[in-house]
């Protein structure tokens, strides 16, 4: 089992958990959700909510799985960084991440709504951006996981008995972690594999600042999405 499939199993766990830990509340129901908006990219989520999983305590949990498309970076020095450093061929790029996220919902009035709610918890992201260049022979992938926290509000307002009309803003941070592309690895203490040399800075071997400032890993990434919640 890799590390994508060990986090969203273990947050499933803990989401489980949760929604079964009152089986004798009778008011103790589960929401499921679609939202999109803007995440540092065109985002889409689809998520699924205990909406009274502990007794007298005034906070939801949702497990949150969501995609982004991303800015790769910068082409020209993904390949030099990664690959070598030859220019030719017109360069194609692409990225997109995963992301999969626990909140913990504290009830709010902070607005006039059917329901608020003061939103944070952990969050896990698998990246991967794609850089080919047609007539040149490469195209490779630049992979990251990384782990995050977030922090939002959001308000939902009633449609009909069972459906909200869902308004959130957030902001997302992710750790930055080993950035792998090809047979090249850089991490953030500077533990890298087969570094490349750059040819513009007298052949010095390239470090994890490098390749972070030329792949656009997810890194702060403010949300402003829009959606539907269904309530069970």
């Amino acid at each position: 089992m890799n590390a994508k499939q060990s986090i969203a199993v273990t947050f499933l766990l803990v989401f489980t958990t949760f929604t079964y830990a009152q089986t004798n509340a009778d008011d103790s129901k589960l929401a499921l959700g679609v939202s999109t908006g803007y995440n540092r990219g065109i985002g889409f989520q689809l998520n699924a909510t205990a909406l009274k999983p502990l007794a007298n305590v005034p906070m939801q949990i949702r497990f949150g799985l969501g995609i982004t498309k991303l800015d790769p970076g910068n082409s020209a020095d993904a390949r030099r960084i990664f690959i070598n450093n030859a220019t030719n061929g017109v360069p194609e790029e692409k990225a997109r991440a995963f992301d999969y996220r626990l909140d913990f919902m504290l009830n709010s009035n902070f607005i006039a709504s059917e329901a608020s709610h003061i939103v944070f918890g952990p969050r896990y992201s698998s990246f991967k951006a794609n850089f080919k260049y047609v007539g040149g022979n490469e195209d490779f992938d630049v992979t990251s996981k990384q782990f995050g926290v977030g922090l939002g509000a959001e308000s939902q307002f009633k449609m009909s008995k069972n459906l909200n009309l869902l308004g959130a803003i957030g902001l997302d941070y992710f750790f930055n972690n080993t950035l792998k592309g090809h047979d090249t690895n850089y991490s953030p203490d500077n533990d890298n594999v087969n570094a490349r040399n750059d040819n513009e800075n007298n052949n010095a071997e390239f470090v994890y600042a490098d390749a972070n400032e030329a792949i656009k890993q997810p890194s702060l990434m403010p949300r402003i999405m829009i959606g539907l919640v269904y309530k069970l």
